[in-house]
């Protein structure tokens, strides 16, 4: 296996980079040595460990490139894009905010048979190019649902939570919407797509849920034995952290499952846009997508696969993902959830 100089922080650190108006908050920072001088800067919300295979891949068709690779959370993403920070591709798991930062100016466009080879609903006016698609779900512990049928619905979850307040009282977690960005996406998505999730949070509500910021801590909840209920989990997280045959159970809600699209953008003032270019190519290769679904663990872009599966709901790319990424929406949505599910 080709090696690679890690340069990462335990924990966070602060980085100020050469360009940017201001500095922001990164969790790892690793460069992978090429043998040439060409350098392509990819900022991301998917972890090194994960995405390590896809860039080894990519150097092994360009082993002149060196790859550096910085790690931050979805909302740091967004403002060092806006903040012209040297980058020349930004992957984000965060749909919304990638839309916005297309719709304000702040991607190059770009075309070629591997973007134009994607779905109408996996990319955005040439701008916003969808590389991975995975479902969210939720992870059901099947002790806590003892002698209970377990829920295949929303409509089903309500039905036992309200029915049974004292078995699951505390013991039912989601994402905070204040503090993730994929919590605000996925509870907003919810909204959009059915009024079932109103009445969903003000139950939850009534139970005093416990509240994260990350897939992985809740699906440890159940693991541990805290947590009954994770709603709203990256499918693909889950997968790879539960047994087969174990407690936790991996539900699609067959109401509706939202599906994630992870994005990539070449930024406007990239310093080699062609460079980003050509990973972004990569990315959608059949190699690339091969390399995605069986070393990253998400899974490709796959139109047969949601064919197959009708409750499978794209989060589409379109105009309707910037109206809550507007302040006073997002003010008022927040206050509308906060009411319903921080119940005092």
């Amino acid at each position: 296996m080709r090696h690679f100089d890690l340069t990462a922080w335990i924990g966070v650190a602060w980085l100020a980079l050469a360009g940017a108006a201001a500095a922001f908050e990164i969790e790892e920072d690793t460069t992978f040595a090429g043998t040439g001088s060409a350098q392509i800067s990819v900022l991301s919300t998917t972890d090194t460990q994960a995405f390590a295979p896809v860039i080894i891949a990519f150097q092994k068709d360009r082993p002149d490139v060196t790859v550096r690779y910085v790690v931050a959370n979805s909302q740091d993403v967004f403002s060092a894009v806006q903040d012209q920070a040297a980058f020349d591709l930004v992957i984000s798991s965060a749909m919304d905010l990638q839309l916005k930062l297309a719709n304000d100016g702040f991607a190059q466009g770009y075309s070629s048979a591997a973007t134009t080879g994607l779905p109408s609903w996996a990319k955005w006016r040439d701008q916003l190019f969808a590389f991975a698609q995975e479902p969210v779900v939720m992870v059901l512990s099947r002790a806590g649902f003892d002698g209970l049928p377990l829920p295949r619905t929303r409509a089903d979850l309500i039905r036992t939570l309200r029915d049974h307040p004292d078995r699951f009282a505390g013991r039912v977690g989601t994402y905070d919407p204040q503090q993730s960005g994929a919590g605000y996406l996925f509870a907003t998505q919810d909204a959009r797509q059915s009024d079932t999730s109103w009445r969903l949070a003000e139950v939850m509500g009534g139970l005093d849920p416990q509240l994260f910021t990350a897939s992985g801590d809740m699906i440890a909840g159940v693991q541990g034995g805290r947590l009954d209920v994770a709603l709203n989990v990256l499918g693909s997280y889950a997968a790879a952290r539960l047994p087969v045959g174990g407690d936790g159970v991996i539900v699609a809600p067959q109401d509706f499952t939202h599906v994630l699209l992870r994005t990539a953008l070449i930024p406007r003032d990239a310093a080699a846009p062609a460079l980003g270019q050509a990973f972004l190519d990569f990315l959608l290769s059949e190699e690339g997508q091969r390399l995605i679904e069986d070393e990253t663990g998400l899974p490709r872009i796959n139109e047969a696969a949601l064919a197959a599966g009708p409750h499978l709901r794209p989060i589409r790319l379109d105009p309707g993902l910037l109206v809550f990424v507007d302040p006073l929406m997002r003010q008022r949505f927040l206050e509308e959830w906060t009411a319903a599910v921080v119940q005092p």
